[in-house]
């Protein structure tokens, strides 16, 4: 519907390394569904950004679950974003779901990932 299509496929810092996490976006009752990106160095942890992005989905009808989380290092001035890490409450993130999703907005980046700490 439109109120999904609405709701940004990504909304990450525009540079730095920060945590991220990967989220789906259910209509109740099962129906559309997708994944979204949400990142960013304000929060001190991965639970932090799904604080935040759950009750704003909720308002437009969706119900949100963190399919896990990880760190991005996002490098504007060379068109770089690494996906790597992970959650310690949430888990890993699939990062090659995430760098897909990335791939999306950030069109003329080199975007990688690996299941590396750091």
């Amino acid at each position: 519907g439109p109120a999904m299509a609405a709701v940004r496929d990504v909304e990450i810092d525009p540079e730095g390394t920060f945590k991220y996490i990967l989220v789906r976006l259910q209509r109740p009752g099962g129906g559309e569904q997708r994944d979204i990106v949400r990142g960013t160095g304000a929060a001190e942890f991965h639970n932090h950004i799904f604080e935040k992005v759950n009750p704003e989905m909720e308002k437009l009808g969706y119900e949100c679950k963190c399919l896990g989380g990880g760190k991005i290092d996002h490098n504007s001035k060379d068109k770089k974003i690494r996906v790597f890490g992970l959650s310690t409450g949430y888990g890993k993130a699939d990062h090659s779901v995430t760098v897909e999703i990335l791939k999306k907005v950030y069109t003329d980046y080199e975007i990688t990932w690996s299941d590396d700490k750091k």
